[in-house]
């Protein structure tokens, strides 16, 4: 469903997604697949020199990625949110489940990702920005913390969400893909598998999921024998 990547977009230009490889774009670029939505992508990031960022700047003042531009016009930024507005707009995809019930969960599933583990990702990667201190021990000691603290997050969403047989009911959905692709960052996986193996084999069987594994090939291409 992606395109050439693009240096801007216009209302009325179809979604256009600012993001790069390895990032949590991925989470969307699956979200709109899963919706069947044409989009194009804009190679853009606040660590890249050479990726479009004043036009990110110009979307979102913070320069998170992902960033996206609506049919419209409108900017949509952090993932859980655009997750939600797609499952609104296109209810037939089943990304917010089936029943209110369902809806509920993953609503709840997805603010606790956001809150309580994507959060720690910005603080593993720049250490920095949280303390006064300029001291390398001070800063890995802040990484080794988070990671800690990320670790047992992750074991807590999976003691609450087992999977029903997917995160968010019946057929795959927002839940799934904010979950699957979260995992993958500060060695998260590696913990669940030795701590949560159960949920760690459904993260497995969602990465397996011929939308979700296109999507992770783009982002984390499979290295060379």
């Amino acid at each position: 469903m992606s395109s050439p990547a693009a240096s801007g977009a216009e209302a009325g230009d179809g979604y256009v997604l600012y993001g790069t490889k390895g990032s949590g774009s991925a989470i969307v670029e699956i979200g709109l697949r899963w919706c069947g939505q044409d989009y194009r992508t804009v190679h853009a990031s606040s660590w890249e020199g050479g990726s479009e960022q004043e036009a990110l700047r110009v979307l979102n003042p913070l320069m998170q990625i992902p960033t996206l531009r609506t049919p419209e016009g409108e900017v949509l930024t952090e993932s859980g949110a655009i997750l939600l507005h797609l499952g609104l707009r296109f209810p037939d995809a089943q990304l917010l489940g089936d029943s209110s019930q369902q809806r509920d969960q993953i609503l709840r599933g997805l603010v606790y990702i956001a809150a309580n583990c994507y959060s720690c990702i910005s603080v593993i990667d720049y250490p920095a920005r949280y303390t006064t201190s300029a001291d390398k021990a001070d800063h890995d000691a802040i990484i080794d913390g988070t990671k800690a603290r990320l670790h047992k997050h992750w074991e807590i969403f999976a003691d609450m969400f087992p999977g029903q047989p997917w995160l968010s009911g019946a057929t795959p959905g927002a839940l799934d893909a904010m979950a699957v692709i979260v995992s993958k960052w500060s060695g998260s996986r590696k913990h669940l598998e030795q701590h949560r193996p159960g949920f760690f084999a459904l993260l497995q069987r969602i990465e397996a999921l011929p939308v979700v594994a296109e999507v992770c090939a783009l982002h984390w291409p499979p290295k060379p024998a």
